[in-house]
């Protein structure tokens, strides 16, 4: 099983990246936006990742991404989740923590912050403006404590004049 986790600042390429990849790979895609549990959940995201997916998957088990009901503020339903050989696992705190060791491959992305934020908003909408510095602050404070980047075996900075895939 190869896992490879996509991590890094909000707006800087993550899902885009993701899609290549799996495209490439003809691997599925658990996107860390779908296990957040809610804007105040940046920390406790990773360890539902390790529990429901990146655990069961070393041991040969089922995987389930859990998820979040956005509109309705509460938990999703499990979400079962076919995986072959290959998995892509993209957002911010994929590769933190416990989840690190289960990945063959982690990669950390980043940019300016005003142009991520620029991404971002352009992406999401308005309602994530609303969030953007909380979220923000939850990120500084999460990759500061796991010094995530350091861990990354591969770094993408992204090219302001350049498109997302263009790196």
């Amino acid at each position: 099983m190869r896992v490879i986790a996509l991590d890094g600042r909000s707006g800087s390429g993550k899902t885009s990246l993701a899609g290549a990849i799996a495209r490439e790979w003809d691997a599925p895609v658990v996107s860390m936006d779908s296990v957040y549990p809610g804007w105040s959940g940046l920390a406790a995201a990773s360890h539902m990742l390790v529990a429901h997916v990146l655990r069961p998957l070393a041991r040969g088990e089922q995987p389930v991404v859990p998820t979040w009901d956005w509109l309705a503020d509460r938990p999703g339903p499990l979400l079962p989740i076919t995986v072959g050989h290959r998995l892509v696992v993209e957002g911010c705190g994929s590769s933190v923590g416990e989840a690190s060791p289960l990945e063959g491959t982690r990669v950390w992305l980043d940019g300016p912050a005003d142009l991520r934020r620029r991404r971002a908003i352009d992406r999401d909408g308005p309602l994530f403006e609303e969030y953007w510095e909380m979220w923000a602050q939850q990120e500084a404070t999460l990759f500061a404590a796991d010094h995530t980047r350091d861990r990354a075996h591969i770094i993408l900075e992204m090219d302001p004049e350049a498109g997302p895939t263009d790196r």
